[in-house]
C-alpha cells in the first residue's frame, strides 16, 4: 500500500542553469505514516559487558539503565540478558517481558569480573535470540562494551553475519575510550543495525531508552530503494542524512539504475538520502532526471514486497536569475562534507599522512563553526593542532569525531 510510507523528492537547486554539465544534490526521503498502527512484537536480547574495568560508576549507570528499559517493553515483548567477562552467561533466559521484580532482580544481581571476550556472549545470544524467532517479531540485539575483546574479533564478526542473516538487527555502544570502533561497526554493518558511542556512564540511560524506542517502534522493515536515472545521469555519491549520515555505497544494476539497502526505517525519523548525480547539459525546459521506487515490508500486519514509486523531475532554465537555492538541503550538504572531510582526515592519519589530516580536520572545523557546531568545531580543533605536532588525535578525540558528524543531521530522539 503506497499511503504506507511519503516517499518525495527534492533538489538542492531548482532550476538549474541550462546548456552546462553540473553537480545537483538530490534529497530522497521517506517517512512512515503508520505511527498509529501497531508495531510488530519485539524479541529484545541484551549482550551486556561485565568485565573488571565496568566497576563503579558505569555498572551502577548499566544496571539502571536495563531496568528502564525493562519498563518499556509491553507484556508481549520477550526479552533475554546475556553479560560477558571472559565467561559468559545468561542471567535472563528469553522469556515475556512480564515480571518485572524478576528481571530487576536478576539485573541488580550483576557482578564485575574478569576480562573481555566478547564472542562467548555473542554465541549466548544467538542461542537465546533463535528460541524467539518469527516472521512477526523484531529481533534486535543490543550490544554494550567498555573494553577490546582480545583475539576473537573474526568469530564476533561471524556471529554478527548470522544474526543478520536471521533479521537481528543489532545495536553496538562503546562506552568510554577503550574499545575498537572498527569491530562495533562491523558487527552494526553486518546486520543493518548502528554502532555509536556513549562518552559517559551516566548518559547510558538516555541511550538505552532510545535504543528501545526505537525497536518497539519500527514498522516498516527490509527496505531497499531503486533509483532509475535519466540517459547521460551519472552518480558520484549516496549518504544516508537521517537518522545518521552514512556513506551507504550502491549497486550498480545496470547503465541507469542503482539500488541502495536501507534495511528498517524508523517510525519516527523515518530515512533520507542525499544523492550526488553528475548531469550532462541539457537545453532549457523539464525533463524527468530520476525515478525512485521503495520496497519494503511490514511484518506485523503480514504484507510483504510492498512498494511505493516517485518522480524527480527537474527544470533548466537559461536565465540564471531564476536558480534558486533550497537552503535546508545545502545545509545538509555541508554537514555530509564536514563527515567526509573528517572521515578521510582520520584515515590519513592512521595512515601516517599527518599533513593532509591537519588540512582536512581544520576545513572540517571551520565549516562546523559556520554551522554553529561549536563544541565539535572545538574537538576537530584540536584534533587537527594534535595532527599538526606529529601526533595521532586522542582516541577519545577519535571517537567523538566519528560518532558525532554522524549525528550533525539529527538531533538526539531524547532532546526533541
Amino acid at each position: 500500500m503506497a499511503n504506507d510510507i511519503q516517499l518525495t523528492t527534492s533538489w538542492a537547486r531548482q532550476p538549474l542553469p541550462a546548456g552546462v554539465a553540473q553537480v545537483a544534490y538530490l534529497l530522497i526521503e521517506a517517512r512512515p505514516t503508520l505511527q498509529a498502527a501497531p508495531s510488530a512484537p519485539l524479541t529484545f536480547v541484551m549482550v551486556l559487558d561485565r568485565s573488571g574495568s565496568m566497576d563503579g560508576a558505569k555498572i551502577d549507570h548499566l544496571k539502571h539503565a536495563v531496568t528502564q528499559a525493562l519498563g518499556m517493553l509491553r507484556p508481549d515483548d520477550l526479552v533475554a540478558i546475556v553479560v560477558f567477562d571472559e565467561t559468559a552467561e545468561v542471567i535472563v533466559p528469553l522469556q515475556p517481558a512480564s515480571d518485572l521484580a524478576l528481571l530487576n532482580n536478576r539485573v541488580e544481581a550483576i557482578r564485575v569480573q574478569g576480562g573481555t571476550a566478547m564472542s562467548g556472549g555473542l554465541e549466548l545470544a544467538l542461542a537465546e535470540l533463535r528460541r524467539g524467532l518469527a516472521p512477526e517479531r523484531n529481533a534486535h540485539v543490543l550490544v554494550l562494551t567498555d573494553g577490546q575483546t582480545w583475539g576473537d574479533e573474526d568469530r564476533c564478526r561471524a556471529l554478527a553475519a548470522e544474526l543478520g542473516s536471521l533479521g537481528a538487527r543489532i545495536t553496538a555502544l562503546g562506552l568510554g575510550d577503550e574499545w575498537n570502533e572498527q569491530l562495533l561497526d562491523d558487527l552494526a554493518a553486518a546486520t543493518g543495525g548502528t554502532s555509536d558511542y556513549i562518552a559517559q556512564p551516566q548518559a547510558i540511560e538516555r541511550v538505552f531508552q532510545r535504543v528501545t524506542h526505537t525497536a518497539q517502534t519500527t514498522i516498516i522493515r527490509h527496505a531497499r530503494l531503486l533509483v532509475r536515472l535519466a540517459r547521460e545521469v551519472t552518480p558520484r555519491a549516496v549518504y544516508r542524512v537521517r537518522p545518521l549520515i552514512a556513506n551507504l555505497g550502491y549497486k550498480p544494476l545496470g547503465e541507469r539504475e542503482i539500488s541502495v539497502d536501507l534495511g528498517d526505517v524508523p517510525s519516527d525519523t523515518g530515512v533520507a538520502l542525499l544523492a550526488e548525480l553528475l548531469l550532462p547539459a541539457r537545453p532549457a525546459g523539464e525533463y524527468r532526471i530520476a525515478q525512485a521506487e521503495m520496497t519494503y515490508d511490514v511484518p506485523s500486519q503480514q504484507r510483504l514486497d510492498q512498494r511505493v514509486r516517485t518522480e524527480a523531475p527537474l527544470r533548466f532554465t537559461a536565465n540564471t536569475a531564476e536558480v534558486a537555492v533550497d537552503p535546508a538541503i545545502m545545509n545538509l550538504v555541508e554537514r555530509v562534507t564536514a563527515f567526509k572531510l573528517q572521515t578521510r582526515a582520520l584515515q590519513e592519519a592512521a595512515a601516517g599522512n599527518l599533513a593532509g589530516a591537519t588540512q582536512k580536520l581544520r576545513s572540517a572545523a571551520t565549516r562546523l563553526l559556520d554551522l554553529g557546531e561549536l563544541e565539535l568545531a572545538e574537538t576537530m580543533q584540536r584534533a587537527a593542532e594534535a595532527a599538526a605536532q606529529g601526533q595521532l588525535p586522542s582516541a577519545a578525540d577519535q571517537k567523538e569525531l566519528t560518532y558525532r558528524t554522524r549525528r550533525l543531521t539529527l538531533k538526539d530522539l531524547t532532546d526533541s
